[in-house]
């Protein structure tokens, strides 16, 4: 085996890198990590003029990333999916602090914040001063409840 082992993995790991960059980081960044890793096990080969410890090095580092640092990346790649702000206000309950009507909007008391209020569903029943109700949906400033 001569030095073109050594450029063929520098080469490939060069292509899987730009592959993974044009399909937007589909594999979560494991192409481009393989990919470097081979890169740099070509390297590696070809400063030591060496076709073996290059497809050593590159076969090494890659598998070492898969081992032990593929899990470590894909929890910190991975994205929460955490309501925030009005949306987290979903599926809480709030007591009436003023009677909400199928035509009139009250006030519902949601932990320490007192929230413009109307019924959800236009069943005809009114909510009380003291009522427990759950929110079903937020429209700018004005939360539906049930």
């Amino acid at each position: 085996m001569g030095n073109w082992v050594n450029w063929l993995l520098v080469i490939v790991g060069i292509v899987c890198v730009i592959i993974e960059l044009a399909l937007g980081a589909f594999t979560g960044f494991d192409l481009a990590l393989v990919g470097g890793s081979l890169t740099v096990g070509g390297a590696i080969g070809l400063f030591t003029g060496l076709a073996k410890i290059g497809l050593l090095s590159g076969g090494i580092l890659a598998l070492v990333y898969l081992a032990l640092f593929r899990r470590w990346l894909r929890a910190k790649l991975t994205v929460k999916d955490q309501p925030t702000n009005v949306d987290a206000l979903v599926g809480k309950t709030g007591i009436v602090t003023k009677k909400i009507a199928l035509a009139e909007a009250g006030l519902v008391k949601v932990g320490s914040e007192v929230w413009r209020a109307e019924l959800a569903q236009a069943d005809g029943t009114a909510r009380d001063v003291g009522a427990t109700v759950k929110i079903e949906a937020v429209e700018g400033v004005t939360i539906k409840v049930r």
